[in-house]
């Protein structure tokens, strides 16, 4: 894809951030199962079905300027997954693991949410309010699951990993 104008690093964007959706739809169900603390599982596993949503919004948004969403890779995402992938390989303690799962997904919320939020502020600028709309949603619900997993790691993994 020729990138010319902003919208079509709009869109370049926008087909990124699907890319990476979509390899965190089939990374969250493997954390979920790494994961021991039931919270931190539940946690994995709604954010999974945010997920699937946040995908389906962005493919919308790429259908509607006209370009389709796949034949795009984030090689961002795909290297995050991989360091989550290496830790889940690790001898740990289950606690420690858990905290481990912590900090790699929040590695992936804050990709995330730089993502979302450089892609709002293109809709802005190309006069899109309504995808604009549906990216900030999207930015607040990933800072929303950061601030969760903030929360659970300060509460109860690190001070259970702390204990080893």
């Amino acid at each position: 894809m020729e990138l010319a104008t902003l919208k079509d690093l709009y869109i370049e964007q926008l087909r990124d951030l699907y890319s990476a959706e979509t390899q965190l739809c089939q990374a969250l169900p493997k954390m979920a199962a790494a994961a021991t603390n039931p919270e931190l599982k539940r946690s994995f596993e709604q954010h999974l079905e945010e997920t699937k949503q946040q995908r389906e919004d962005v493919a919308k948004l790429i259908r509607a300027a006209g370009e389709n969403p796949e034949g795009h890779e984030c090689k961002a995402m795909k290297g995050l997954i991989a360091e989550s992938s290496e830790l889940m390989k690790e001898d740990a303690d289950p606690d420690v693991m858990d905290a481990g799962l912590i900090a790699a997904s929040q590695r992936i919320e804050h990709y995330e949410i730089a993502g979302y939020g450089t892609v709002r502020t293109y809709a802005k600028q190309l006069g899109d309010a309504s995808a604009a709309f549906v990216l900030d949603r999207i930015a607040k619900e990933e800072g929303a699951t950061d601030h969760k997993l903030t929360a659970l790691a300060e509460r109860v993994i690190n001070p259970a990993a702390m204990q080893q």
